[in-house]
């Protein structure tokens, strides 16, 4: 007989026909009652047993998390939450799960003891409903970019240059800790390393998408980047996945609204195909956010918020007017930001970003035309001289998302911004040669995926979004 799923199971209307199903116990009681899940929805199915003819010794192996196979009749349920059950008439246990032993019992955890048991902790409610939300979100992802001519390029992890220009970047390298030959400069010799040069895990696969965006025209990336930023944070992560497009002939108007497109598709998606684990997260949101303060409170629940972004234009701000607002706020006069607006040239932070979405212009914001001395050598200098045609795509609850610009595609104005920041032309060269031959306007963003899937979902840790974190002195699992 063909295994049906619980999802399946739980939206069927033919009763009194035989079905089969796998999954784990969630709870057993008085030996009746299976609560049976299997991952294809946060939803349980009941299973009811014949306890008087049924083995008391198989009835002692029904325990949180033991997997078992059951064939039975669907019925009409007879209790409340959902509409059929299962009377079993076959039930085969596939693995035991020692109750004393199995540390997530059907009780409360914190977050923080579920992360020590990141190999178990999915198969909680909460995990079971992120991991399926950041499912969809990513094949959302590839949807939209499919769907609009795209081209997916899968850029390198390993890379000799920094894209970013940070230097917070992990070392690939061949040679055994302390036995690394020298130079005469008495400096780490690279050339007789694996690859004949210092390289490095990516931070960003941006600088390689360019050069085929100037030969496919639409392409984009998502892939596993990397920052070795000693950051214990609820927002960072070491190893992290990230969407980048880029699009030539495009310039900073048109990367704004491929932005605020990209984004309003993706949530509407999972809107669409998440309803029953969206339910739950908001939920679970409600009730977090009633232990705290009230001044901390959030005025939106989750669902609420991902209509806010879905239903509303993006607000579109120069950094200057965003400056002058911030400066002018009542929060900045009565000093209550924790960083103070002076002057135009701040580097603004998240209490900046989620004032002006949340409590000034109330809707998403789109800031640009940043100052040059705070953003990346490859971001397109305006005529003023002092900005840049950068974009940053604010959202309410969590402040930047989405980081953008128009590339300068200028040589001769790209080399001299190189110059200014110590950028060697011999480590780029094959960027520049993009700018020699047949340059062109162009453009695109990165989008950190943890960030939009902490978004969606409502939880409040980075760590908590992605299957195994990758966090300062923590590489378990």
């Amino acid at each position: 007989m063909n295994r049906s799923s619980v999802k399946e199971l739980l939206q069927s209307d033919k009763f009194l026909h035989e079905v089969h199903v796998k999954g784990w116990v969630r709870t057993f009681r008085s030996n009746r009652f299976i609560a049976l899940n299997d991952g294809s929805t946060i939803n349980n199915i009941q299973c009811v047993v014949d306890f008087e003819n049924t083995n008391e010794a198989l009835l002692k192996r029904i325990t949180t998390s033991a997997a078992v196979s059951i064939t039975g009749t669907l019925v009409e349920s007879q209790g409340k939450g959902q509409k059929v059950e299962i009377n079993v008439t076959n039930l085969e246990i596939l693995g035991d799960s020692n109750p004393d032993e199995y540390p997530i019992q059907p009780k409360k955890h914190s977050l923080e003891f579920l992360r020590e048991n990141a190999h178990l902790r999915v198969r909680t409610n909460t995990f079971s409903a992120v991991m399926r939300v950041r499912s969809k979100l990513s094949f959302a992802v590839h949807k939209y970019f499919q769907d609009n001519g795209f081209n997916y390029v899968n850029t390198p992890i390993i890379t000799g240059s920094d894209a970013e220009g940070a230097g917070e970047m992990f070392k690939v390298t061949n040679f055994e800790a302390n036995k690394a030959p020298l130079n005469e400069e008495g400096q780490i010799d690279y050339k007789q390393d694996f690859f004949g040069k210092e390289t490095n895990l990516t931070v960003s696969g941006q600088l390689e998408a360019e050069t085929y965006a100037m030969a496919l025209g639409k392409v984009y990336t998502f892939g596993p980047t990397f920052r070795a930023e000693n950051s214990n944070t609820t927002r960072h992560l070491a190893e992290f996945w990230m969407i980048e497009p880029e699009v030539a002939f495009m310039d900073l108007d048109g990367n704004m609204d491929l932005s605020e497109d990209f984004i309003k598709s993706v949530l509407g998606y999972v809107l669409e195909h998440c309803e029953d684990d969206l339910a739950f997260l908001d939920q679970r949101l409600t009730q977090e956010e009633k232990s705290k303060p009230q001044a901390q409170r959030s005025d939106m629940s989750l669902l609420e918020k991902l209509r806010f972004v879905v239903d509303n234009n993006f607000k579109r701000v120069s950094y200057t007017e965003a400056i002058d607002i911030l400066r002018n706020s009542k929060p900045n006069k009565k000093k209550k930001f924790q960083f103070p607006i002076n002057e135009w040239g701040a580097d603004l932070q998240s209490e900046h970003e989620r004032f002006l979405v949340e409590k000034h212009f109330k809707c998403p914001v789109i800031l640009f035309d940043y100052p040059a001395d705070i953003k990346a050598f490859y971001m397109r200098l305006n005529e003023d001289g002092k900005t840049v045609r950068a974009m940053d795509v604010l959202f309410p609850g969590i402040g930047e998302i989405v980081g953008g610009a128009q590339r300068e595609e200028r040589l001769d104005v790209l080399k001299e911004k190189m110059a200014a920041l110590n950028i060697d032309e011999k480590e780029l060269w094959w960027y520049l040669d993009t700018r020699k031959f047949g340059t062109a306007i162009h453009s695109g963003f990165g989008l950190g995926f943890e960030r939009l899937v902490l978004f969606t979902t409502g939880m409040s840790n980075i760590r908590d979004v992605i299957p195994f974190p990758r966090t300062p002195q923590n590489a378990e699992f």
